[in-house]
C-alpha cells in the first residue's frame, strides 16, 4: 500500500496538472470558432451521453490542424522559435560553463557564495527583470550611454526591438539552469584524473578536453534541456524585447487567443507545440535514466 500511494502521488499530478489541461485544449482544438462566449462550438457534447460521444466521432476533423499547414506564419513561427531556442541554448552553454567550472574549482568555503550569487536572481519577479532590461537596451539606456560615454560608439545602438535583445534575454533569464547542472557534474570531477593526465603527457587544455569535458557531458545535456524546453514556447521576453520582427509560436498563441479571439485554432498551435516540446522532454527522460542506471 505504501508504494503504491508513492507511485500514485505523481501520476494524479500528472493526471490533473498536464492530462486532464491537454484533453481540454485538444478538445477545443477540433471546435468551430463561433461568436460567442466561449468563442467556439463544442462539437464533443458530453451532456447528450452516448449520442453526443458518437456525433463527435462521426463528424470529427481536423480542420484547424490542416488551416496550420496553409498559412506560413504558423510554420515560420515553428521554425523561427526552434532557431532562437536553439541560439540561446549554445550561447547560454558558452556563457554558463566557465562560470560553473569556476565554481568547481573555487575554494570550498567561496562555493556557497557563488551558488547564492547564481540563485539571487530568482528572489526578484521574473516581469520587473525583464522589464530592467529594457531600460538598459533601450536606446537612451544604460548599456548606450556607457558605450557613447567611454567613446566606443558615436550614436546609440538600435538593440531592443530586435532578436539580439531576445537572445540576451532569454540567456540571462534561464542561464542559471544551465549553470546548475553542469556545477553539479563537475563538482564530482575527481581532480587526480587531470593530475595523472598531465603527468602522462598531455596539456591542461588536452586533458580538459579529454577527462573534463566528457565527465561533464551528463550536466552539459541536462542543462541544454532545461534551456531549451522553455525558450521554445517563450512569451514574455520576445513581447517585451523583441520588435515586431520577432516571430515565435508564444506570440502567435496569444494573439490567436486574445487577439483574434480564435481558440479552436489557438489551441490547435497550442497541441502542436506540446507534441514538438514532448520529443526533447522524452530525450531528457531517457538520458536521466541512462545517468541513474550509469550511477547504479
Amino acid at each position: 500500500m505504501r508504494r503504491f500511494t508513492l507511485i500514485a502521488v505523481p501520476y494524479v499530478w500528472l493526471l490533473v496538472l498536464f492530462l486532464v489541461p491537454f484533453i481540454i485544449v485538444f478538445k477545443i482544438s477540433l471546435s468551430d470558432t463561433a461568436l460567442a462566449i466561449p468563442p467556439y462550438t463544442p462539437t464533443l457534447d458530453f451532456s447528450s451521453g452516448w449520442e453526443g460521444i458518437r456525433n463527435f466521432f462521426a463528424g470529427l476533423d481536423f480542420e484547424n490542424f490542416k488551416f496550420l499547414t496553409t498559412d506560413d506564419l504558423y510554420w515560420k513561427a515553428y521554425l523561427s522559435s526552434l532557431q532562437i531556442a536553439a541560439i540561446s541554448t549554445v550561447l547560454s552553454l558558452l556563457v554558463g560553463y566557465p562560470i560553473a567550472y569556476g565554481m568547481a574549482q573555487a575554494p570550498d568555503e567561496w562555493r556557497p557564495t557563488l551558488m547564492m550569487l547564481i540563485i539571487l536572481p530568482f528572489w526578484t519577479s521574473f516581469l520587473i527583470r525583464v522589464y530592467s532590461w529594457m531600460g538598459i537596451l533601450s536606446n537612451e539606456g544604460f548599456l548606450n550611454q556607457f558605450l557613447l560615454w567611454t567613446g566606443i560608439i558615436s550614436e546609440p545602438l538600435l538593440i531592443l526591438n530586435t532578436n539580439t535583445a531576445v537572445y540576451i534575454g532569454i540567456v540571462y533569464t534561464y542561464l542559471p539552469f544551465m549553470i546548475l547542472p553542469i556545477y553539479a557534474a563537475l563538482e564530482k570531477l575527481d581532480i587526480s584524473l587531470l593530475e595523472a593526465a598531465e603527468d602522462l603527457g598531455c596539456s591542461r587544455l588536452t586533458a580538459f578536453w579529454l577527462i573534463t569535458i566528457p565527465l561533464s557531458k551528463q550536466g552539459i545535456i541536462a542543462g541544454c534541456f532545461l534551456v531549451f524546453i522553455p525558450a521554445l514556447g517563450e512569451f514574455v521576453i520576445p513581447s517585451l524585447l523583441g520588435g515586431s520582427q520577432t516571430l515565435m509560436i508564444g506570440k502567435v498563441l496569444f494573439e490567436e487567443f486574445f487577439s483574434n479571439r480564435d481558440w479552436p485554432v489557438a489551441s490547435a498551435v497550442a497541441v502542436i507545440l506540446l507534441l514538438i516540446l514532448i520529443i526533447p522532454i522524452v530525450l531528457f527522460q531517457r538520458n536521466e535514466q541512462k545517468q541513474r542506471e550509469a550511477e547504479g
